[in-house]
């Protein structure tokens, strides 16, 4: 068990005085992690109104309404964490789902629709997936495969562009960031008949060769009857660990936003700071 505190702050500064939209702020963890949070708290600046929500996928957001017009917007989120290791294989698969290819029970299919939807089409994909095929085994062990198949095949790099690429993008190059090669194998997974979805979190890492360290990641999910949803790493080719800390989870990148708004038209810049303590 270790505990660790993390302070993340972002700053925005316009080249003059703009109105602000309300904005929305998925930067607090989900029930979903398996560390344990023993404090939080948001400070956001200018002078707002301030009202904690749940989207329509769950996620605890911030909604904040701004009155006066503003050169800047800060925010600050500060975290006490505690992190126990876990066994990820630790879980139980229902008896159905042992082994891959199985079919959800129609009742569970029904309410995992939204995270079966294919939207990646591309004959790139089609040929991965074919690929993809040969895993076949126990359920875990196909995961395992299957996660370590699309992080060797992807070089990773730190994309600094908005939005995520296609999957076509991402299998032509064999190059994309976290979020790429996460968006790649939610689509894969869901070609392959299981539900997956997308998530945007926090990654703590302790003790590595280069130490302490704290990132924004995204990752993958897949949901098993009797194990839940598994949390798949394609830029470790992990299973999820403690250390993935889940802030927003949704069908895809575009509901996990994890600040949302729109100013009146200006030049403005964003910066932001991690600072994370080893107790």
């Amino acid at each position: 068990m270790t505990r660790v505190s993390v302070k993340h702050r972002i700053d925005y500064r316009y080249d003059h005085k703009v109105l602000l939209s309300p904005h929305r702020f998925r930067l607090a963890p989900q029930r979903d992690t398996q560390a344990i949070i023993e404090g939080y708290r948001f400070v956001l600046r200018p002078a707002n109104r301030l009202y904690w929500q749940h989207d329509v996928y769950g996620n605890k957001m911030a909604r904040a309404d701004f009155d006066e017009k503003t050169d800047f917007m800060s925010v600050e989120v500060t975290l006490e964490i505690e992190l126990t290791s876990f066994n990820p294989f630790d879980v139980l698969v229902d008896d159905e789902s042992q082994y891959f290819p199985f079919l959800y029970p129609s009742i569970v299919k029904n309410a995992l629709l939204p995270y079966l939807q294919i939207l990646d089409r591309s004959s790139a994909l089609t040929a991965f997936v074919g690929c993809a095929e040969k895993f076949h085994g126990e359920t875990l062990s196909f995961l395992v495969q299957l996660n370590q198949h699309v992080c060797n095949y992807l070089l990773y790099v730190q994309r600094l562009e908005p939005g995520v690429q296609s999957c076509e993008m991402t299998l032509r190059t064999r190059t994309g960031s976290c979020r790429d090669s996460a968006w790649l194998m939610v689509q894969v997974l869901r070609r392959l008949g299981l539900a997956s979805r997308f998530v945007s979190g926090y990654l703590i890492q302790l003790g590595t060769t280069s130490g302490d360290s704290i990132e924004l990641h995204a990752w993958a999910e897949v949901f098993i009857p009797g194990a839940s949803w598994i949390g798949l790493d394609t830029t470790s080719g992990l299973f999820t660990s403690e250390g993935h800390i889940p802030l927003a989870i949704g069908p895809g990148p575009e509901q996990v936003a994890l600040v949302e708004g729109l100013t009146e038209p200006c030049s403005s810049t964003m910066t932001y700071q991690f600072e994370l303590t080893n107790h």
